[in-house]
């Protein structure tokens, strides 16, 4: 049984992550605003954490430090999403996001390392909108550059702790059939689904850093 700590697990990809990684036997604290649909989950922990406020980040961290002494996993799956044209953005909006998805795991990782061994993994779950010389669409300035600082921020991380562990990765994933593509592309049916790419990202989290280490996958089938 490994402790896998995921974000953004109330619904999508983390969410199926959630369910699939119990079934297996695997513990799960899971992190949502939202909590309801993590409740009645067996062997799931989940905690109400806003990821764009980092006092509630340090106050979950200091919490789980009394209860779980080893975290195997930690899954940055969260994600924040503006689809708008840059020129009516607000700095605020654009702010918000990168609070979600490049703050926040720079925060929440640099508090869980200390409970995480050697033979650890962090995996980072960014986007194809965020890798160089990928295919990239108008309205999703913040959200792809901030996916795209993801990518650096985590292969940064891997030289650093290199020599001690734990391993860090980066999954740029292509279409998936979710809330936020919904929201991206209003109407467009991606070839995977949810629960497709939850099972992927489990096996590669608990399996792969025995061979990747500050490596970025495109984790793609199409990309709208």
């Amino acid at each position: 049984m490994k402790t896998l700590l995921v974000t953004g697990a109330s619904r999508g990809v983390g969410f199926e992550i959630c369910k699939q990684a119990t079934t297996n036997g695997h513990k799960v604290i899971a992190l949502s605003r939202n909590i309801k649909p993590l409740k009645d989950m067996k062997n799931v922990y989940p905690f109400a954490v806003d990821l764009s406020q980092e006092a509630e980040i340090v106050d979950f961290c200091r919490k789980i430090k009394t209860s779980f002494k080893t975290i195997d996993v930690l899954i940055n799956n969260a994600g924040s999403l503006v689809n708008k044209p840059f020129l009516e953005m607000s700095s605020s909006e654009f702010e918000e996001v990168y609070r979600v998805n490049v703050f926040a795991v720079a925060s929440l990782t640099r508090l869980i390392l200390p409970l995480m061994e050697a033979k650890g993994h962090v995996l980072n779950i960014s986007s194809m909108g965020g890798v160089q010389g990928s295919a990239k669409f108008p309205g999703l300035s913040a959200y792809s550059s901030s996916k795209g600082a993801l990518v650096i921020l985590t292969e940064l991380l891997a030289e650093e702790f290199k020599e001690t562990g734990p391993s860090f990765n980066v999954l740029a994933l292509g279409a998936v059939q979710t809330e936020m593509l919904e929201e991206a592309f209003p109407g467009y049916q991606a070839p995977v689904s949810a629960a497709q790419m939850a099972h992927y990202i489990i096996d590669f989290a608990l399996t792969s850093h025995q061979f990747y280490n500050g490596k970025v996958l495109p984790i793609s089938s199409s990309t709208p």
